[in-house]
């Protein structure tokens, strides 16, 4: 999809603001949240964080068990420019400070995404600055450079959400080799679809983890698909299918020490399988550092395995902050400022944009 201004525009070069302040609004739409970000560069180091709002559209969407995207894409437009503005009175930035506008361009609902982009290029527009689409995925890889504990390249990165599942060699800011990922559903379906089986609504993934730590976790035993395969790719669609079977077992009214069990047990299998298809990447690359991001980063028993493989093992493990694990417009300012930061992107001002509801990390340059 492309929409144009009609207006003639001109590519401003990276190397411009790697020489000066730099203050780069974000705005993500991708899915069912929407969030509205202010960074600010000063040079080589990294950016920082000055100010950032979420709205998450969960309570809508409950009532429909997921997410309606054309009900997605209407709230985008009545959240985004009241975030826009709750961002600059708490950075204490004006418009007119504004140098770079970034926006998610994809992967994601296409509807949300246009809500997202358009806006991006509007303001841009009447600001007379340049605009810069951002994917999705980077947001999510780079987001933990705004934690306490920031990375350092190279590292491996364990990409985990509710879409995606993937692992990945970084060596720098747009340079990503792809070393496995989920052939069929993504850890973050694992867990939400698990949770809608036991009844526990949507989202489930963060009712399945709260339950969890009331059971067992080898109660009942579920399968870890692909562990053993040789590879770094992930498989979990066999093991939401023993999940409905093991349900099925317990009867029509399983007792509430049974469902915390199942749920303890499949949150272990799928945080068996991330743990160690990860440590397995970091053996064969030989590199010591890994970065955890995405929404089911935030989980608590995953951090905890995680952590205590890498204590043993010597290795560092980063996360983003807990508040930005999910989808927020802090990501996606911050992968547009090390973008430019880096010369690994291009801010232009002709104010025409597409955005991508499909678009694989190793294209991210086409």
């Amino acid at each position: 999809m492309r929409t144009s201004a009609g207006r003639p525009g001109r590519a401003l070069s990276p190397q411009h603001y790697t020489r000066a302040s730099m203050n780069v609004l974000g705005i993500e739409s991708s899915c069912d949240e929407t969030g509205v970000a202010l960074v600010s560069v000063s040079g080589p180091a990294v950016p920082t964080l000055r100010a950032h709002a979420l709205h998450s559209q969960i309570q809508m969407h409950q009532a429909y068990g997921g997410v309606v995207p054309e009900l997605a894409s209407r709230d985008h437009i009545r959240r985004v420019i009241p975030l826009a503005r709750q961002v600059l009175a708490e950075s204490g930035a004006a418009l007119a400070d504004i140098d770079v506008v970034a926006f998610t361009r994809g992967p994601g609902l296409a509807g949300a995404l246009l809500v997202g982009a358009g806006v991006a290029c509007a303001l841009a527009a009447a600001l007379g600055k340049p605009t810069l689409g951002v994917h999705h995925l980077e947001g999510h890889l780079l987001s933990p450079f705004l934690s306490a504990d920031a990375p350092e390249f190279p590292f491996i990165a364990l990409l985990v959400s509710g879409g995606h599942t993937q692992l990945m060699r970084v060596d720098g800011v747009g340079r990503y080799e792809l070393l496995g990922e989920t052939i069929d559903d993504a850890a973050g379906e694992a867990f939400d679809k698990s949770a809608k089986l036991m009844g526990l609504g949507y989202p489930g993934g963060p009712a399945l983890s709260a339950l969890a730590r009331q059971g067992r976790p080898d109660a009942y035993a579920l399968p870890r698909p692909l562990l053993h395969s040789g590879n770094l790719d992930f498989s979990f669609a066999g093991l939401k299918t023993a999940v409905m079977l093991q349900h099925r077992k317990l009867g029509e009214q399983p007792s509430a020490q049974q469902l915390a069990d199942l749920a303890a047990s499949t949150q272990a299998a799928i945080v068996d399988v991330l743990v160690k298809k990860s440590l397995n990447a970091l053996k064969a690359s030989g590199l010591r550092r890994l970065v955890v991001s995405g929404g089911v980063g935030a989980n608590a028993e995953l951090r905890a395995q995680l952590n205590s493989a890498a204590q043993r093992r010597g290795l560092r493990v980063h996360y983003p902050e807990l508040e930005l694990c999910t989808d927020n417009g802090a990501m996606i300012a911050l992968a547009a400022a090390m973008r430019l930061q880096s010369g690994a992107g291009v801010a232009r001002s002709d104010y025409a944009f597409d955005v991508r509801p499909r678009w694989p990390l190793d294209q991210i340059d086409v």
